[in-house]
């Protein structure tokens, strides 16, 4: 495997004990980690979780005087107490979800935390790759994957940590050097919520060595308890690790699709090494507060870095997208497109960072955030940002913030189409041009059909 790990950016014990003093605690964290916190056990796990939790208990939730999150309120969040799901699902076979015919036997599906084999599937793979819970894999593959998980940058961001201070289980893909996978790999995370506030925190590792391809769709959804009449309350915090290998490529598609009173934050971190393709279609629609943090780490030159993103709320949701790619070798090309239709008084973000240094010469990065209000009293903030230094490069970034023009619709209508209509053509217009680019047809086909039945998005 030709990537090169470095140790776990989580601060261990000593160094922790050494600024403790100066650091408050957060009463509402600390409990919260109490909820999370995993029986002990012997071994390296432990050893992980424990330096995360030491860091997470000397650690604040983020509040709006922080730059990073000063659009994005967590008090509401403050004033909720979250439990872990303790029932056993035994009929957790009965819980329902569009299986993709393309991923049919390759697929993992956790409910509320908790691997449920009865709702995966992964016969009939190559030979090559490993796709199933950490639990499930055996003595020597867990030590290949103790090399990896919670080693990307930007562990000890405080969400990133908390996982990590939970890790019970997790999704494993790993695919060995040279092998080419043509099945999408479906990894599905359901919350079945009830009468009570629960927190579930999905974690995923992808590990793509040299020479390798894969597929990957990462859905993020909610079914409702039978118990409950109304759509329940549940924190969803979830981590992405994905490691592109020399002259690998990963094609990786996120559905975020929560529950209307959910909380969901969660961090994808990519590094890539040499020659290295990554490819993500981030698709938002759930969830009352969202977060998705975004971060890719070349370690390598000659990386090819797509990044497509489509947000579309409604109602009072907040939705917040943060990405950040750091190209720190020359011939390094990323492109970005995000774009956010916005309705109601529902609020988006963006802010997507390019950082380029000196030693990156001959980069090509360019950025693009696109945003189609749909009310007057929708709102979006938006912030492309470009820090160079290198003098060699090729870099652009720009937004815009639209609403649908008077005179498309009057042609439409013209046409004999009706003016609710014509809105719908021209909404599925702009979401189209980024889920037709998702490489899983029936995906696609499920999202443009979301899109096309969502209630009216224009009501002020």
């Amino acid at each position: 495997m030709s990537i090169q790990v470095s140790p776990s950016p989580i601060p261990n014990s000593n160094l922790v004990s050494l600024i403790s003093p100066l650091l408050d605690k957060d009463t509402y964290l600390t409990e919260l980690l109490n909820q999370v916190t995993a029986p002990k056990t012997e071994g390296w796990l432990q050893e992980l979780r424990q330096s995360a939790a030491n860091w997470v208990r000397h650690s604040t939730i983020p509040t709006t005087r922080e730059e990073e999150w000063r659009f994005t309120d967590l008090s509401s969040l403050r004033k909720l107490q979250f439990n872990v799901e303790t029932r056993n699902f035994a009929s957790v076979a009965s819980v329902e979800f569009d299986i993709l015919p393309e991923a049919a036997n390759s697929r993992l599906v956790f409910v509320n935390g908790v691997f449920a084999p009865e709702l995966s599937a992964v016969s009939n793979l190559p030979s090559g790759i490993v796709v199933s819970n950490l639990a499930g894999l055996s003595a020597v593959e867990q030590e290949g994957v103790r090399q990896y998980l919670a080693q990307a940058e930007g562990a000890q961001e405080v969400f990133t940590a908390l996982n990590t201070a939970g890790i019970t289980d997790a999704a494993v893909v790993w695919v060995k050097k040279n092998v080419v996978v043509e099945t999408p790999i479906h990894l599905v995370f359901i919350s079945v919520v009830g009468e009570t506030a629960m927190i579930s925190q999905p974690r995923c590792l992808v590990v793509a060595e040299s020479g390798s391809q894969v597929t990957l769709v990462e859905e993020y959804t909610n079914r409702q308890d039978a118990k409950s009449a109304e759509d329940g309350v549940y924190l969803t915090n979830a981590v992405t690790e994905v490691w592109v290998g020399d002259n690998a490529e990963v094609i990786h598609t996120r559905v975020e699709w929560e529950g209307a009173e959910a909380f969901h934050i969660g961090k994808t971190a990519i590094a890539q090494a040499r020659d290295s393709r990554y490819t993500c279609h981030a698709i938002t629609l759930g969830a009352k507060l969202s977060r998705h943090n975004l971060e890719i780490l070349q370690t390598g030159e000659q990386t090819q870095t797509t990044l497509n993103g489509l947000t579309i709320i409604s109602g009072k949701q907040l939705s917040d997208t943060h990405s950040a790619i750091a190209l720190n070798y020359p011939h390094g090309t990323s492109d970005q497109l995000h774009k956010c239709i916005v309705g109601d008084r529902a609020h988006a973000v963006f802010n997507g960072k390019v950082f380029v240094p000196k030693l990156a010469q001959l980069t090509n990065a360019t950025q693009l955030n696109r945003n189609l209000l749909l009310s007057s009293k929708a709102r979006v903030d938006t912030k492309p940002q470009l820090e160079i230094t290198a003098d060699n490069v090729k870099c652009a970034h720009g937004a815009t913030v639209s609403q649908l023009e008077d005179d498309e619709i009057f042609y439409l209508q013209s046409r004999g189409i009706d003016e609710n209509d014509a809105r719908k053509l021209l909404i599925n217009a702009f979401a189209a041009e980024v889920i037709n680019k998702i490489p899983v047809p029936s995906l696609r086909e499920i999202l443009l059909n979301t899109v096309n039945n969502l209630k009216s998005l224009t009501n002020d």
